[in-house]
């Protein structure tokens, strides 16, 4: 395989972590009886330009088909990150009523209700059909299609030029990464800017994060890598932020090479240095990773086999995507954990894809007193914490298993 931006051909192994089926691909009572679709999910680490990607084995239209169930919305975590986003780019870049905002992966219009709200005229991008619809009931103008430089450039003619472009943890969905981030250069205005957010490589292997690989993530992403691609098609980072969310993500700000307004901040070089010196431009960076997942996964059966030998009930909250992964590298399968719970009543009544676990709504938990709790979305832990504060009523402890395995 060579690598999906420069070309160079991959040989360094960031991780294996052997097959599984898509992580979205809930399965119904009905297809419950059917077989899966299980691909190989290895990373790879270009040493050319030091991008991880996921081996080339699937399509975005396979991942990203009609019954996508992510839905950003079911997060006050999320809810609130995004709100304060809308705050800071109307305060920073001096937003109103003649701007125009586009946000690529709108999803449910998770963000662009704060847009809205504000006055600000905008417009949302989202390929799958369930999200895009419940964005549409929110009164949010969305064109249902992947983005990419044709789009951008079919927009521009329409006279959809941005002034802010939004892409919000979409970039590392993308397989054809060049492809995308010029339809950003062609759909800015002269002076726009471009913001994306993304966990951050280093963020991953240092804490060890494994569960958030998955086949939708083709791309895992430095700031190194990224400014690499960037520079190659028409995009200047000219800031960067690093953020708590998933565990630890980076925003970056870009601009049009050929007519962007601003200067570069000192925190780019700096970012960069720090990435340079904790080795993530070197082949050795990645050498423990491997075992730190097999520690995790060890551990992490142990606890639950013990657990039932007890006589004690482990159920898990948060049918999320990193879940999924977890759990299939685990080989967990419903002997062990026999439900997990979620708020989304989309994915209530269907089964987590490859361990077949069903998916039940939160007030099981009540019903059946377990004596743990393991959450599967470790980076929203508080707030599920407080969502089920409930459970310690009865003495329920809660449980993580990344980085490593913790009783709460």
């Amino acid at each position: 395989m060579n690598c999906r931006h420069c070309g160079a051909h991959l040989s360094q192994t960031m991780i294996d972590l052997g097959s599984a089926p898509p992580s979205n691909a809930y399965l119904t009572t009905q297809t419950l009886h059917m077989p899966e679709r299980w691909l190989p999910l290895k990373v790879l680490v270009c040493t050319q330009c030091w991008l991880a990607q996921t081996e080339d084995t699937t399509t975005a239209e396979m991942l990203f088909d009609a019954e996508y169930a992510y839905y950003s919305s079911f997060s006050r975590t999320w809810l609130d990150h995004a709100k304060r986003y809308v705050q800071d780019m109307r305060s920073r870049f001096a937003l109103d009523s003649t701007s125009y905002v586009i946000e690529v992966a709108a999803n449910d219009g998770y963000l662009l209700q704060y847009v809205q709200t504000l006055g600000i005229p905008c417009l949302g991008i989202e390929p799958t059909s369930g999200t895009a619809a419940a964005a549409r009931a929110k009164g949010l103008p969305i064109i249902e299609q992947f983005f990419g430089r044709t789009l951008a450039e079919l927009l521009v003619v329409e006279g959809h030029q941005a002034d802010l472009t939004i892409a919000n943890n979409v970039l590392a969905h993308v397989p054809d990464i060049n492809d995308f981030i010029t339809g950003f250069k062609v759909l800015l205005k002269p002076s726009g800017v471009a913001t994306f957010e993304f966990p951050h490589l280093l963020e991953l292997v240092e804490k060890n994060q494994f569960d958030t690989i998955y086949h939708e993530h083709f791309s895992y992403l430095s700031l190194t890598a990224t400014l690499n691609i960037f520079n190659r098609n028409g995009l200047e980072i000219f800031d960067v932020k690093q953020l708590s969310t998933h565990g630890g993500s980076l925003r970056i700000y870009a601009q049009r090479k050929d007519s962007g307004p601003y200067k570069i901040a000192p925190r780019v070089s700096e970012l960069l240095r720090r990435e340079k010196e904790a080795g993530l431009l070197s082949e050795k960076h990645f050498t423990d990773f491997q075992p730190r997942a097999n520690k995790v996964k060890n551990d992490l059966l142990l606890f639950l086999i013990n657990a039932k030998e007890s006589g004690k009930r482990v159920v898990a909250y948060g049918a999320a995507a990193k879940g999924n992964t977890l759990l299939n590298y685990c080989g967990i399968r419903p002997d062990l954990l026999p439900y997990v719970v979620d708020m989304n009543p989309v994915k209530q009544g269907k089964f987590m894809p490859g361990s077949r676990i069903p998916i039940l709504a939160p007030e099981q938990i009540q019903k059946d007193r377990p004596d743990y709790i393991l959450i599967l979305p470790w980076n929203i832990r508080q707030e599920v914490i407080g969502l089920l504060d409930y459970a310690k009523g009865w003495g329920c402890k809660f449980v993580t298993a990344i980085p490593r395995i913790e009783i709460l």
